[in-house]
């Protein structure tokens, strides 16, 4: 697979689990504090259309969301609000919106404001972002596959702390991070890419864990 139809195979899976979603489901609570579950849908749903307008925009930089982190949280906070329904459809509208504008891509090198990066970067954007808050919804378990895991823990090697060479353990792979004092984590390989990822691990992980940084 691509890592555009990793990103979109994602996407379809988020479909999949929210189809019977209930009003009352999308105002409790998520996995995420502070959120209920209609926060992260509609984060998805406009993160999704904000990285479709990259592509759409292919050769010219444009902010990502129009006037930039106040007016992407103003949104989050308007739509978290929609019904079950109104959240699948505006899901659906800006996967469609995305599919296209990447079917239109002639140079996934493209420069794009997000992140200073390239087009190839925000594909990668999305397909992280619909991994982890499709765990954050809180439906039901999540395994990653060993594909995301490995991308997600280059991703966020960042926040590793200086100072420790941190090793992550899992049974089918592991990882070691920084120079430092030695850190040994083991788990599995979802719970060990969750824990770096912020979020609370379903199973156990054995060792002391490490202060992270914050988000690269």
């Amino acid at each position: 697979m691509t890592i555009q139809e990793r990103a979109l195979d994602g996407h379809r899976r988020l479909a999949a689990v929210i189809e019977d979603l209930t009003d009352e489901q999308v105002s409790q609570p998520s996995a995420l504090p502070g959120w209920t579950r209609g926060h992260v849908l509609a984060h998805l749903a406009n993160g999704t259309a904000a990285l479709a307008g990259q592509a759409e925009h292919e050769g010219t930089k444009v902010e990502v969301y129009p006037g930039g982190r106040p007016a992407r949280d103003a949104a989050i906070e308007a739509d978290a609000g929609r019904s079950a329904a109104e959240h699948r459809a505006a899901i659906a509208a800006a996967v469609a919106r995305l599919a296209e504008a990447w079917g239109n891509v002639r140079d996934w090198d493209a420069p794009v404001f997000y992140r200073d990066g390239t087009l190839t970067g925000t594909a990668y954007a999305v397909w992280r972002e619909v991994e982890i808050h499709l765990r954050d919804l809180d439906l039901g378990p999540v395994t990653w596959s060993p594909e995301f895991c490995e991308h997600a823990v280059d991703f966020l090697s960042a926040r590793v702390p200086e100072g420790v060479r941190l090793t992550l353990r899992a049974p089918e792979r592991q990882w070691t991070i920084g120079e430092g004092e030695d850190v040994t984590l083991t788990g599995s390989l979802t719970d060990l890419t969750a824990w770096l990822a912020g979020r609370e691990p379903a199973g156990p992980i054995t060792g002391e864990a490490p202060e992270l940084k914050p988000w690269p």
